[in-house]
């Protein structure tokens, strides 16, 4: 009865077969180690899941939680306020030029909120067609706003859908402020998550967390528009990224590769059964605290992590302020803070 169930029942993916390089072992320059484990946590006690840490020139911090609250904390780590509450799932968030907090909203698009904690919305469609799980953003050193759509067919109450499935939905974007104009600067990618613009605005970095890379988008320069890659079998999932100081860019790892994920990669029909499991039979993310600071060209310069059973994690967002990374989580009832490696 259980086997026709599995078999019979209409599966909403469509897999495509596909091999993933062989997941790098955590040796050398991944090797296991517990830089991460004396974090400092600051807890919410309202809400959880703060995705994305975004800090003001205050100093106070703000997290994206996952019931659409954005939590303001003072530089101490205290509660201050909900600074607002988007009634979705802000996802991404960074600061203009002028002090408005910019989000990505996995529900309700793109977003502004002024300091007043009143909503704007920027986007929530281009070309016609809706922004469906609007995920990570980055304001560029001139104001323009660039911002990922992680998948066109599958929305955030089943991005697992989308990893079963591992087509090219994810979409990369660029807001104009001034214009209020939205390009599509590329499409087809394996769920589009962080991005980052580096310090000078000549080109950006993204992740494609099922295809396990970071590519480089230039934005000036004779190689304007064009895209490569510069870290490809990254040693897990890769999350969101931001630009730090000394050229590097951290990444938040939402967990190392799975085994078996890996292993059904290959068969389809496999993965259809396998999506239409109870989660607890599904493969599952480890928890494993994880970061890594690379730089331009894709080197690993740092890696910090924390592999023990109740490590911050999973982590999906890294922040650097003042010798300060503040990290974001999926599913942590808190935000936490350590200082940066020298």
């Amino acid at each position: 009865m259980l086997f026709f169930y599995l078999i019979a029942w209409p599966v909403p993916i469509d897999p495509v077969k596909w091999s993933p390089p062989p997941a790098p072992n955590l040796i050398e320059e991944y090797t296991i180690n517990n830089y991460l484990s004396s974090v400092e946590i600051i807890h919410s006690k309202i809400s959880i899941g703060p995705e994305d840490v975004a800090v003001d020139e205050k100093g106070n911090i703000y997290g994206g939680f996952s019931d659409g609250k954005i939590i303001r904390f003072s530089s101490e780590g205290n509660i201050l306020d909900i600074f607002a509450d988007t009634k979705g799932r802000p996802l991404g968030l960074d600061f203009d030029k002028s002090g408005n907090l910019i989000i990505a909203d996995a529900k309700k698009g793109l977003l502004s909120i002024n300091e007043n904690g009143i909503i704007n919305i920027l986007a929530n469609k281009i070309n016609n067609r809706p922004l469906n799980f609007t995920d990570d953003v980055d304001v560029s050193p001139e104001g323009m706003i660039y911002f990922t759509d992680a998948s066109t067919k599958f929305n955030i109450h089943n991005y697992r859908a989308d990893f079963f499935e591992h087509r090219p939905y994810g979409r990369l974007i660029k807001y104009d402020p001034f214009t209020k104009e939205l390009q599509l600067l590329l499409d087809s990618l394996y769920f589009a998550n962080g991005v980052a613009v580096n310090n000078d605005g000549s080109f950006l970095l993204f992740s494609e967390t099922y295809d396990f890379s970071i590519s480089k988008y230039w934005l000036k320069g004779p190689n304007s528009g064009k895209r490569e890659k510069i870290f490809v079998n990254v040693p897990g999932f890769p999350d969101g990224i931001s630009s730090g100081s000394n050229g590097i860019f951290w990444i938040g790892i939402f967990s190392p590769r799975n085994l078996l994920a890996d292993a059904i990669a290959s068969k389809p029909f496999i993965r259809k059964i396998v999506y239409r499991l109870p989660l607890f039979l599904q493969p599952t993310p480890a928890r494993h605290g994880f970061i890594l600071g690379i730089d331009s060209s894709g080197n690993v310069l740092y890696n910090l992590q924390d592999s023990s059973h109740n490590s911050f994690s999973p982590i999906t967002s890294v922040e650097e302020v003042n010798n300060m990374l503040y990290l974001g989580s999926l599913s942590y009832p808190g935000l936490a803070r350590i200082s940066r490696p020298q």
